[in-house]
């Protein structure tokens, strides 16, 4: 049976069901200086903390070519698809769809809005964007 390291023990993947694996939002604006977590004022290297160990599962689940799918937050550039009270949140300098120091914050297309390199889906990988913060609502899949 295949399994995943894990703590505290690694985890028996099912043999008679489907498995599949979802990344959820690991983009540029949440994990990197000059992106939206830090504009909010999160310590973006807490979140960076977790980035070996989704790339350690990433790359089990690769080896056992299971399917994968990563989303991605974020918003067309002329904002239709946000609603006015997600761009009214927060208090930091930066709103969704500001000029920030990786493009606009959390538009679709701007580079701070791309997967982490270490990350990155390969081909035949399937990103999801999103417009908002779950993983299936308004999406196009």
């Amino acid at each position: 049976m295949p399994s995943i390291a894990a703590q505290p023990y690694e985890y028996d993947l099912p043999t008679d069901s489907e498995v599949a694996l979802i990344v959820i939002d690991m983009q540029r604006d949440f994990l990197e200086l000059g992106g939206f977590g830090a504009a909010l004022g999160n310590d973006v290297n807490l979140a960076q903390a977790i980035v070996p160990t989704v790339k350690q599962l990433l790359e089990g689940c690769r080896s056992l070519n299971l399917p994968i799918f990563h989303t991605q937050e974020g918003h067309q550039p002329d904002l239709s698809d946000c609603p006015k009270s997600k761009l009214k949140r927060g208090k930091g300098n930066l709103t969704i769809g500001d000029q920030g120091k990786l493009g606009r914050i959390l538009v679709l297309g701007e580079p701070g809005n791309e997967i982490i390199p270490e990350l990155a889906p390969l081909p035949g990988e399937i990103l999801i964007p999103k417009p908002g913060k779950g993983a299936f609502y308004n999406t196009d899949r």
